[in-house]
């Protein structure tokens, strides 16, 4: 059974870390990958850099950056994901853009991804609408394709990309950016009771996350947090970033 199917069987409180593949130094993902599923992580979101990541706020813009310039490719992602997975079963989603996708080739990329036991894959600028082969070749190779919605997505729309992704869905918190103003606001909850009414299948909320209040009251709301901004801020001002991602999320857990 694919990892995030298994994960998200029963509902339970969730801390899902995002992490730039690659940042800040490429020698370091492994370890870092490692280190928050030491510290609790419940599944992994690895970033692919892209030089013009149209969701993401300065912070993880800037993470892409240096990860770019580290010399970061997608075949070296995979081949990363692969050395993962001789010492974890932790479920990972790589979050990346459609354009690097198609130019390294839709169908040999998911099939890589299978070689490398990647469970799921977000692409935040590829519309449902656009998405049959995507969702298709993902499917036949059991990884999950994390289809995404927002506070302004409508319930019969919400119920209708959780049917095509069948596994997951990704909750944007707020209608913004990665790094934005925090997720608490008056609006979350409204917004997940219809995510919750209409979703045929788990849902994890992103997008503003910063601390273990946000973690607590968003677990109570869904199926998982994911924390990126805050976590990438932290690893990038730290001398030892491999202890800060075990460090931190611990600290968003207990």
């Amino acid at each position: 059974m694919n990892r995030i199917k298994k994960i998200f069987e029963k509902r339970s409180k969730k801390v899902i870390p995002y992490l730039t593949a690659g940042y800040p130094h490429k020698e370091d993902t492994l370890a870092m990958v490692l280190a928050a599923e030491a510290a609790g992580a419940a599944m992994v979101e690895l970033g692919i850099p892209f030089s013009d990541p149209l969701a993401d706020g300065p912070v993880i813009q800037d993470s892409s950056q240096v990860a770019i310039q580290n010399g970061v490719t997608l075949s070296w992602i995979l081949e990363t994901v692969f050395e993962i997975r001789k010492r974890s079963e932790i479920p990972i989603a790589l979050m990346g853009y459609i354009n690097p996708i198609i130019k390294y080739g839709l169908s040999s990329f998911i099939l890589e991804c299978k070689v490398s036991s990647i469970d799921g894959l977000i692409i935040p600028d590829l519309p449902p609408e656009e998405a049959d082969d995507f969702l298709q070749i993902s499917q036949e190779n059991d990884i999950s394709p994390i289809l995404l919605v927002a506070p302004n997505t409508s319930g019969i729309r919400i119920q209708e990309i959780s049917k095509l992704a069948g596994d997951l869905i990704y909750c944007v918190s707020i209608l913004g950016v990665t790094g934005s103003s925090g997720a608490m606001n008056d609006d979350l909850g409204t917004y997940l009771d219809r995510v919750e009414k209409y979703s045929l299948c788990p849902y994890v909320v992103g997008f503003g996350i910063r601390n273990r209040s946000d973690v607590i009251n968003v677990n109570k709301m869904s199926h998982g947090a994911v924390v990126g901004s805050k976590l990438i801020m932290e690893v990038g001002n730290s001398t030892d970033p491999i202890e800060c991602v075990n460090k931190y999320i611990k600290g968003l857990i207990s």
